[in-house]
């Protein structure tokens, strides 16, 4: 800003103004809009809202609404949507500018600790916007358990990721207890949407320093897993396997690991999926936890099979199934079902889907959404195999319906996918396209590249079959670009097409 400065005209000047008057006013709604705008400096996220103002500058939300309206009046902020509130770029430089003053110094909130705990126990000094930085971490991470709580079923999983880990702040348990839960599964996933901006921001720009970020990745996973934001994914799940080495922890290692490599696996990379998730069980095992443990088998089954190595795959499976029996887990019992149905379905189709509705009747047993969901996908799926593409339909139908507004993104896309090859299979290429089309694009509005690129090597499969070989190349040309550097066998079949 010291650029815009000419004679008696000034940009900064004309903000402070502002802010001093706020500051300086008898009404309690001024003086909260001056601090208020001096914790947004601070913080410098892309957006907020009345919670986190609150919890920020020690308010409630009432009041920190009224700030946060009266920064609005005096074009400090914009309303940038409903309850959401940013500055302009000018004016957040300015905020940042005034963050570090005296006044601002962040008082009387009874939570604040003098330090984030380094990584072997030494104490990092925190200034001002570290302070601020910590307030809105905690908020976050009482917020995402409660989230945790509303989209997670019940069960070990759920256990599992609410288990305190050996960096976690002992203040968590307190800050969960403080923060009302959510209503339902849906409220859940729309705070996350709303919210995972700030938390990436705050994660990755943390990940050295604090022990909140470990902790908010392993709680809010579920919620960025479902929704399919594969780009947020990986950053904030690197930041979290960053902190936990930093700090020495090896479980929120092992759980940041397991989690990368489950975004590897849905993004097409089942090598290195495999690898971390085997470096992820390999913690799990020193550390003697079994729940983890059959946990890192069963998906260490299903990548294997993804890979052809059907035999390691076979192992691994059957201990884990063991493993899910020694717990009483039913809800890991049925996964590991389904995915020894996926790896019959290479030698015993009719065998797949026996293990498929052992799957399901276990889901059924339990109400549990996504086990029966994914039941009739798999059951499809291997109707398609055998070749009875009528059969698979109302599997895949039958799963999108179940699974209604739960949030599955990787359970929706697959079905999706083999619905498209099911309605192909029985010649209805208008409504498998529009299928098609919905697929991708809800990939491409979550930068996910790899569904992308097989919708669209489904939609140059349409096309050439509606005789438009000359748009089915330019989609199939698509569908290579994003699927180049995955370990899709789809890759080598576009490689044949576009050859031909």
């Amino acid at each position: 800003m010291h650029h815009l400065e000419y004679d008696d005209l000034s940009v900064r000047r004309s903000l402070a103004v502002a802010h001093d008057a706020l500051r300086a006013s008898e009404r309690e709604a001024d003086r909260d809009a001056a601090l208020a705008l001096c914790r947004i400096g601070a913080l410098d996220l892309p957006a907020y809202g009345a919670a986190l103002v609150a919890r920020l500058t020690g308010t409630d939300e009432r009041r920190a609404e009224a700030a946060l309206d009266r920064l609005v009046d005096v074009a400090l902020l914009e309303e940038t949507a409903y309850g959401r509130y940013a500055p302009h770029d000018l004016v957040r430089d300015f905020a940042r500018e005034i963050a570090g003053a005296v006044e601002c110094v962040v008082v009387g909130s009874g939570c604040d600790r003098p330090a984030f705990p380094g990584s072997h126990g030494s104490a990092v000094p925190l200034g001002h916007d570290a302070v601020v930085a910590e307030r809105a971490l905690r908020w976050y991470a009482g917020v995402a358990a409660r989230s945790l709580e509303a989209i997670l079923e019940p069960g070990l999983d759920r256990e599992d990721r609410s288990r305190p880990t050996a960096s976690q702040p002992a203040g968590h348990a307190a800050d969960v207890a403080a923060t009302p839960p959510f209503c339902s599964a849906r409220e859940a996933f729309a705070w996350g949407d709303t919210e995972l901006a700030n938390v990436v921001a705050l994660a990755e720009r943390y990940a050295q320093t604090s022990p909140y970020v470990p902790l908010l990745a392993r709680m809010l996973h579920p919620y960025v897993q479902r929704s399919g934001r594969v780009a947020e994914l990986e950053v904030l799940q690197r930041a979290a396997l960053d902190a936990a080495r930093l700090l020495g922890d090896r479980a929120a290692e092992a759980c940041a690991l397991g989690d990368l490599g489950g975004l590897h696996f849905v993004t097409g990379r089942v090598g290195e999926a495999l690898a971390l998730n085997d470096e992820a069980l390999a913690i799990w095992r020193r550390l003697g936890v079994l729940s983890w443990m059959r946990r890192g088998l069963s998906n260490r089954g299903m990548l294997l099979e993804s890979l052809g190595r059907y035999a390691e795959s076979s192992d691994a499976l059957l201990q884990s199934l063991q493993f899910s029996r020694e717990l009483g887990d039913r809800h890991m019992e049925a996964i590991t079902y389904s995915h020894l149905g996926n790896l019959y379905e290479h030698t015993d189709p009719r065998a797949a889907i026996d293990h498929h509705k052992r799957s399901l009747a276990i889901g059924d047993a339990v109400q549990d959404v996504i086990i029966r969901h994914s039941a009739h996908c798999n059951i499809g799926y291997a109707h398609l195999t055998l070749g009875e593409p009528a059969a698979a339909v109302p599997h895949f139908e039958e799963s999108l319906r179940i699974l209604g507004g739960h949030g599955d993104w990787h359970g929706e896309s697959q079905t999706r996918l083999g619905l498209v090859r099911a309605l192909r299979g029985v010649g209805h290429w208008e409504r498998a396209a529009r299928e098609c089309d919905l697929l991708r694009c809800r990939a491409d509005r979550r930068a996910d590249r790899y569904t992308g690129g097989l919708a669209r090597h489904q939609r140059g499969l349409l096309l050439r079959e509606r005789g438009d070989a000359e748009a089915a190349y330019r989609e199939w040309a698509s569908a290579l670009e994003a699927l180049e550097e995955t370990d899709s066998p789809v890759a080598g079949e576009l490689r044949e097409l576009l050859a031909r």
